[in-house]
């Protein structure tokens, strides 16, 4: 079973948080949501979740995938975490998955991992890509060897599906795209 590790830091993105947690548990992956203080941490619009594990615990190669979902202030506070920053770097080092989603891409390019690597970020904050020599992309999920980078709230569950698919398999991730009704919904708005 494939472990993927989601940082949690106060005002994270809940739908983003939500999405990705759910999705890889649907997918059989063993998710751990590590927070950057002890307790509840609050998100961006005022939902408390309670992380399975403090980050002080955490070893970069007891997971497959380390996640960092965005949020304005969330996403600010992990690039500004010197724990979060070695998590991403050892992780991508050791050939793991590194993501992220809306702004939490910023938060990749601070760890270094973007360089000569297409990705993508919530709309307008292209420079954060650049200022880590990444290279911005349109797309709403962008993959570029083991860095998976999405747009927002909107792209989450895409996003998601895309992890599920690395971490469980195809089969996997389309059974969850079935039982969630995502390929109904794709049907009906492409």
């Amino acid at each position: 079973m494939s472990k993927a590790l989601v940082f949690l830091a106060p005002g994270f993105e809940e739908i983003e948080t939500s999405t990705i947690v759910d999705v890889l548990r649907r997918s059989g992956v063993e998710v751990t949501l590590a927070g950057l203080k002890p307790g509840a941490i609050e998100g961006g619009h005022g939902m408390k979740f309670v992380p399975d594990s403090s980050i002080d615990k955490i070893n970069a190669k007891d997971f497959d995938a380390v996640i960092c979902p965005g949020g304005g202030l969330g996403a600010k506070n992990l690039r500004n975490d010197t724990r979060v920053l070695t998590i991403i770097r050892e992780a991508f080092e050791a050939g793991k998955i590194v993501a992220a989603i809306c702004a939490g891409p910023s938060v990749l390019s601070e760890a270094g991992v973007l360089r000569s690597r297409s990705s993508t970020i919530f709309p307008g904050m292209e420079n954060e890509l650049v200022k880590g020599g990444g290279k911005p992309q349109t797309d709403l999920v962008v993959e570029d060897g083991n860095v998976i980078t999405s747009q927002g709230p909107a792209t989450a569950l895409l996003f998601s599906l895309k992890l599920a698919e690395r971490l469980a398999g195809k089969k996997a991730a389309e059974n969850v795209r079935e039982k969630t009704l995502t390929n109904m919904l794709l049907n009906k708005v492409c």
